[in-house]
């Protein structure tokens, strides 16, 4: 999978790679092919159409001599805006001379009519002017120019297609700060790795679609080898999917018990029933309170039913003993969707953990040098806890201890507070770092929900999913994601792979739902357990 670095990781990287003979000159080559690459895919035919191609005096603005050169060859009306002084040996321009490619310079560019023009009149706009290594606030020349780009851009009824070589010039690529003089792109093309600015917002909200390319750096590097950060993509986990064997029969894919739903929040259990079912598992039993089962039984004819002891419509400590007789039957054990926080459901989920309820103190054994719950854990099939779950665990002292081995906790930012006593914005202000902490002190895998959900083990192994829609800021849509990874689970995949996998087949079917339904803001929870099938058929079929 792609990795993600910071800045500074980037350039340690480029220098290790031109040291060891790929040239600074042979990776700006490859990348300016790159962006042409990417833009024809993007756009189309470039013949006859106007471009426009900003660069600056460093790397980034060679990147973008380079693309300028291959437009021209195409056919493209190609004019360069120099908004820094370039060598004029440099053999970038010396190329796109000798092509008859229009070259102006903003110091000789009196009140930017040149400019203006050329941003009023192009098709395409490639924004190669700054690169990853900016410091803000941006001052002096290049800020005005990127004043007077926006300023033109707003006065046209059709705005052109605008592609960002690297990052949209105003993104700081480490913390995801942006210029209020940045420029948003339709499209970005990064180099070899993304920048974990842009998968920060506010600049991820100006990338457009992200394309991260190869620019012939190996991948062999001890450089890149210390980089343990990952996006999720799909041609890597496409070799994760469980294989589905024709001879099968619906104990070869996994047998998932939900244990959900109270008489205030029964929908929350149908849709992480839907979820597991949609992702492939064999069979579904949802274990709930009586009641919700004669709201949800007419239109879940595929699921099977364990009905729990209840008190009021939510499920009773003494659903325990009804619920373990039943366990040795299931591959994955889904708890908490729509459980609601009254105090009968906190006892069933401690003692479900082996604490004495009485007392609410955990018996503790030491084995192996971590503190366990003595038998309650070995007694449970694979764990994945959400939503209210997670929540009634805070009530548990050592909760941490009490989990079987690999357990799968998914928060959004809300529960993640509650779950560590730390404020979602700080929790927010680095994602990455509060899913890795957590995970590692918790010894269990935490999967961040949110805009661009992070995946974290214990042993540091961290994904990020390349998705942020609002078609998933909506309620169920964290009960349909449970699920999906339950239902992976008992498919036989390892905690961190299932989390990851789940995590992106949902990440992909929310926008695949927002596409059919027409809008983010109408897609509903039960629009993306709909989606997932094709999302599922996408990754398929991905190469």
């Amino acid at each position: 999978m792609p990795k993600i670095v910071t800045v500074e990781q980037m350039r340690s990287i480029e220098a290790a790679a031109d040291y060891n003979g790929i040239s600074y000159d042979q990776m700006m080559e490859s990348a300016g092919k790159a962006v042409y690459d990417e833009l024809l895919a993007g756009v189309g035919s470039v013949a006859g159409r106007r471009v426009a191609v900003l660069a600056g005096s460093g790397n980034n603005g060679g990147d973008g001599l380079v693309a300028a050169r291959h437009l021209a060859g195409a056919e493209a009306q190609v004019s360069v805006y120099l908004a820094k002084e370039r060598d004029a040996e440099d053999p970038y321009l010396t190329a796109l001379r000798d092509r008859g490619v229009f070259i102006a310079e903003a110091a000789q560019d009196q009140r930017s009519r040149v400019l203006k023009n050329l941003v009023a009149t192009s098709d395409i706009v490639i924004d190669a002017l700054l690169g990853t290594g900016i410091q803000l606030p941006l001052r002096g020349g290049i800020r005005d120019t990127l004043e007077t780009v926006r300023k033109e851009l707003a006065r046209r009824s059709e705005a052109p297609f605008i592609l960002a070589v690297d990052c949209p010039s105003g993104l700081d690529c480490d913390s995801g700060e942006l210029a209020a003089e940045a420029l948003p792109a339709d499209l970005t093309v990064t180099f070899a790795a993304a920048k974990t600015g842009q998968l920060r917002f506010p600049g991820a909200g100006a990338l457009g679609k992200l394309r991260i390319v190869d620019i012939g750096i190996p991948d062999s590097l001890k450089e890149w080898k210390a980089v343990d950060l990952e996006l999720a993509a799909a041609e890597s986990l496409r070799q994760l999917l469980p294989e589905r064997p024709k001879d099968a029969h619906k104990g070869t894919f996994g047998k998932v018990v939900i244990v959900a739903g109270s008489i205030n929040l029964p929908g929350a259990a149908a849709l992480a029933a839907e979820g597991a079912y949609r992702t492939g598992v064999g069979l579904v039993t949802l274990a709930v309170p009586t009641p919700v089962q004669r709201l949800l039984a007419p239109g879940l004819p595929e699921v099977t039913w364990l009905l729990l002891p209840h008190e009021m419509g939510v499920i009773a400590e003494t659903a325990v003993d009804v619920l373990k007789e039943e366990l040795g039957a299931y591959e994955a054990l889904l708890l908490g969707p729509g459980f609601g926080r009254e105090p009968t459901t906190a006892s069933f989920l401690a003692k479900l953990l082996g604490v004495e309820t009485s007392s609410r103190k955990p018996k503790i054994g030491f084995i192996g040098g971590e503190a366990r719950a003595e038998g309650a854990a070995a007694d449970l099939p694979p764990m994945i806890i959400d939503a209210d779950g997670l929540k009634l665990l805070t009530e548990i002292e050592n909760w941490p201890a009490l989990l079987p081995s690999g357990s799968i906790l998914t928060p959004h930012p809300g529960e993640m507070s509650i779950l560590t006593g730390v404020e979602k914005h700080e929790l927010q202000g680095d994602r990455v770092a509060a899913a890795q902490t957590w995970a590692e002190t918790w010894g269990h895998i935490v999967l961040l929900k949110g805009a661009f959900t992070v995946v974290a083990a214990p042993d540091q192994r961290t994904t990020v999913l390349p998705f942020a829609t609002p078609a998933l800021a909506r309620a169920g849509t964290g009960d349909v994601l449970a699920g999906m990874i339950a239902a992976l689970r008992a498919q036989g995949l390892e905690p961190y792979e299932a989390a990851v996998l789940g995590g992106y087949l949902h990440g992909r079917a929310g926008e695949i739902a927002a596409e059919e339904v027409g809008s983010a803001s109408s897609t509903l929870a039960g629009d993306v357990a709909e989606a997932i099938p094709e999302a599922y058929a996408e990754l398929e079929r991905s190469v």
